[in-house]
């Protein structure tokens, strides 16, 4: 439904760097509308998609997000083993609350926020299969939701304090730091 760009960045000479799929901004912004203004996706793609999205989630931390991995008054929700729990914006509050109402609706004592027919009646997650085919019907895979904000954070911010927030290792994240400079960021010479 939506194609993604090839990216591919390098660190310096004979570097490895991310060389991966990426989805270009027009398609994040479609994305983003289908998660968060119409009920046509599914409360589980919903919820995946813009964690992925935004807060560059991956598909295990939210096929482990537990119903108390959740912060009301805050408006927060904890991620894996990030150290800090992850605040979140009006859209993606919203999204989780529809996940929410969702997951109640099938009166399960299941304490995950993904439950499906299959682990309704107990209290495992969701299967790795069944989260690796949430985004089917829209076309892009959790991982290059994920890639694709990280790679922006990492180019925008310091790739260190995103290290720290994500609770990853630093040269983990330097990957995603591409090999070139945006010719708008910097300071414009003197023509005097």
């Amino acid at each position: 439904m939506f194609p993604a760009e090839s990216v591919s960045c390098h660190l310096g000479e004979g570097g490895s760097g991310f060389s991966g799929t990426t989805v270009a901004v027009d398609q994040q912004r479609q994305l983003f509308c289908r998660w968060t203004t119409t009920t046509d996706a599914h409360p589980h793609e919903a919820l995946l998609g813009i964690l992925a999205l935004l807060h560059a989630a991956s598909s295990s931390e939210v096929r482990h997000l537990r119903v108390d991995d959740i912060e009301p008054i805050n408006h927060a929700i904890q991620l894996g083993k990030r150290p800090h729990p992850v605040p979140m914006d009006p859209a993606s509050w919203l999204v989780l609350q529809r996940c929410l109402a969702r997951r109640e609706s099938q009166r399960t004592d299941n304490p995950h926020m993904i439950v499906t027919k299959i682990t309704k009646s107990g209290r495992s997650a969701a299967s790795t299969a069944y989260v690796s085919h949430i985004l089917d019907p829209c076309g892009v895979p959790p991982r290059t939701l994920r890639c694709t904000r990280l790679a922006d954070l990492v180019n925008t911010l310091d790739p260190k304090l995103v290290a720290a927030t994500f609770g990853m290792d630093p040269e983990g994240v330097m990957i995603y730091l591409a090999d070139h400079v945006d010719e708008g960021r910097l300071p414009r010479p003197n023509t005097r």
